[in-house]
């Protein structure tokens, strides 16, 4: 794992013989029979396991409106984590940026990094997570509006209150993120120089050219939107500018994988995920489903098809055919970095997931 104080807290370093640098992304899923609090709990639990076996960084991401994820609010889940672990950086994959004023984001985000210096990443979309009317609600509008042109903006405003850098005559010169940079120029100031990294997500085109544009990291959706990762990939890569923080493109992307002693086995914790995004799909958003409730699940006509569909997309099996499909991945994709996620019911079978692909690729911490 790179060390955070090394400099370079994007790329990473593939350990074992991981083709590229690991990492996790968790969305706090609520099983069948489970509490919100369980599922937070078995969070830092999954946090503190990639900590240990080498993974690279560790997200969370925002929904709303969702029984099954408890993953609403990634700051307070961030702040959790951070006190529960030392090394693996912490991010969003991602704060929704539309949902949000630009000056409440870098306020948290720097709240984070005064907490755990050095090692908090700040993914970024502009999706709502949600449905259009739950949406509206948060951003307190009769309607929703969805408007690509003023996601740059926002981007950059919120880039400015990080870097606290207004130019004179601008309406919010006078007004500063804390914590953040203003702490380190007054009188007795001593504020570190570190802010939190800014990613792009996306599961398209659109952010995928702007993080080329600007120069930034980019992570793409390929676990809910494979069709598009290529194209989004080649995008990103033909559009990239170098910048301040990058001096060549760097992408990864969120991969559903999930592996088992048993590929029978691997195939039925990972079919509870698929049944949980027909439900979210088809307006029934429900807790994750057990094992034994998919199994007994009647489809409707072309609801199989779909979950056929999905799990296509689903690298699982035992922890040498993960590997095989995560290595093939990298090599039809080109991509810098994995970040892995389960979207399955049993905390227990999703943590040993996790602790049997860092065995396959032989990472530390055993």
């Amino acid at each position: 794992m790179a060390d955070v104080q090394d400099g370079d807290f994007i790329r990473g370093t593939a350990e074992g013989s991981a083709p590229v640098p690991l990492s996790v992304l968790d969305l706090a899923t609520v099983g069948s029979g489970r509490t919100a609090g369980q599922a937070l709990r078995t969070t830092v639990e999954l946090a503190r396991l990639a900590e240990r076996r080498g993974f690279h960084r560790f997200w969370v991401a925002e929904h709303h409106s969702m029984p099954g994820i408890a993953s609403s609010s990634p700051a307070v889940v961030l702040a959790h984590i951070a006190a529960h672990t030392d090394r693996i950086r912490l991010g969003s994959g991602g704060v929704m940026l539309p949902n949000h004023a630009p000056l409440l984001i870098a306020e948290q985000f720097g709240t984070l990094e005064a907490f755990a210096p050095g090692r908090i990443d700040l993914g970024l979309g502009r999706a709502p997570g949600t449905d259009g009317a739950t949406a509206a609600a948060l951003r307190r509008a009769d309607r929703l509006r969805e408007d690509a042109d003023d996601f740059p903006q926002q981007l950059s405003e919120l880039t400015r209150f990080l870097d606290d850098d207004f130019p004179d005559g601008h309406p919010y010169s006078r007004i500063h993120a804390v914590p953040g940079p203003i702490q380190g120029r007054v009188p007795g100031g001593v504020q570190r120089a570190d802010r939190p990294s800014i990613w792009l997500l996306g599961s398209s085109g659109f952010s995928a050219r702007l993080a080329g544009v600007l120069g930034l990291p980019f992570s793409f959706a390929h676990h809910f939107s494979s069709a598009n990762t290529v194209p989004a990939l080649d995008l990103y890569r033909e559009s990239f500018r170098p910048s301040e923080i990058l001096d060549r493109p760097y992408a990864k992307i969120g991969v559903q994988a999930f592996a088992a002693a048993d590929a029978a086995e691997a195939l039925r914790q990972v079919r509870t995920g698929a049944l949980s995004m027909l439900r979210l799909r088809t307006g029934r958003p429900g807790l994750i489903p057990s094992p034994e409730e998919t199994e007994a699940y009647d489809y409707r006509t072309g609801e199989r098809e779909f979950v056929d569909s999905w799990l296509a997309n689903v690298v699982h099996g035992t922890p040498d055919e993960v590997a095989e499909g995560l290595r093939g991945l990298v090599k039809r994709t080109g991509v810098d970095e994995l970040m892995i996620t389960s979207n399955a019911h049993g905390a227990d079978a999703r943590l040993r997931s996790f602790d049997l692909i860092a065995d396959v690729f032989g990472l530390p911490g055993k």
